[in-house]
């Protein structure tokens, strides 16, 4: 049975013959493809954003959903049993849109909440709240599932959010349409983005949302201290050599007084740093490179 992935290969071929006339027959492999878009860019025929849309685009067909799931140990669930003062600090602290509802365990989900399913038990409605009435139900995908083919189902079943099983049936994580999107268009913004010239966005009296590209010489003059930047140059190389590997969404570590939480990674980069200093040391001060939520030209 045919993926799409011939056809949309000649509608390409088609596309670069009008670009290049009488030059260009059907490319021979997917080098030689990105190799013509390149050159058609070269040409101003389209711009580097639009060229690495087209990337993303080619390998999304490429790409299976255990390639960007966030993983089960990763994932921020609500339990069924659970009453709404449990629920509530959850979605509050996370700010997440949905949540996999869980039985006894992350491996079992049995359904998805709604953040927003939750307000009509503000106020005096609080103690009418039960679970089983506003869980919705999951959409369950196999981990071998390619994207491509994951985007044209979450678009026709206008659904958000799926559950990734393994080979057992049980919970293996979750994948969102936005991380299919992000696969092709790049960062979508979201509750975590600020000012584009701004790196450290204070988020309390000491928690920090920090860009991965941050440079450790940048880090050091805002809070004053004297990170080794003798083999790293950012702070997001500076965590994933902590690690020891590429962390995933929601791994922490500490180093030298500061606790680094992903909230951002795909597979290949970390983007995203939530930092909170455990040192006692002296405050931080404002400084260009921060953004706060307070100032009218930082985003929400």
């Amino acid at each position: 049975m045919s993926d799409g992935r011939s056809s949309s290969g000649n509608l390409a071929a088609r596309w670069l013959e009008r670009l290049f006339p009488g030059v260009v027959g059907e490319p021979k492999d997917r080098t030689e493809l990105i190799g013509l878009l390149k050159q058609a860019k070269e040409r101003a025929l389209f711009d580097t954003e639009a060229l690495a849309m087209i990337e993303g685009v080619l390998q999304v067909s490429d790409l299976q959903v255990r390639d960007i799931m966030i993983p089960r140990a990763q994932m921020v669930v609500v339990e069924r049993d659970h009453e709404l003062s449990e629920v509530l600090p959850i979605v509050t602290e996370s700010a997440h849109s949905r949540f996999p509802v869980i039985a006894d365990d992350r491996a079992e989900v049995i359904g998805i909440l709604l953040a927003k399913d939750l307000l009509q038990y503000c106020g005096d409605n609080a103690p009418r709240f039960k679970m089983r009435d506003i869980v919705r139900s999951a959409v369950f995908v196999p981990e071998s599932k390619r994207l491509n083919v994951l985007l044209r189902e979450f678009r026709a079943s206008r659904n958000h959010m799926a559950i990734v099983i393994d080979e057992y049936g049980s919970a293996a994580g979750l994948v969102t349409i936005e991380d299919v999107l992000e696969q092709i268009v790049g960062e979508i913004e979201d509750e975590y983005d600020f000012d584009e010239g701004a790196f450290i966005l204070k988020r309390g009296d000491n928690k920090y949302t920090i860009k991965a590209h941050t440079t450790i010489e940048e880090f050091n003059e805002y809070y004053d201290v004297e990170l080794d930047d003798s083999d790293v140059d950012t702070i997001g190389g500076l965590v994933v050599n902590a690690f020891g590997h590429l962390p995933t969404r929601g791994e922490s570590v500490v180093v030298d007084g500061f606790r680094f939480k992903v909230i951002r990674a795909d597979s290949r980069r970390v983007r995203l740093l939530q930092v909170e200093r455990i040192a006692e040391t002296p405050a931080a001060t404002d400084n260009p490179l921060t953004a706060s939520p307070d100032r009218p030209d930082s985003a929400q």
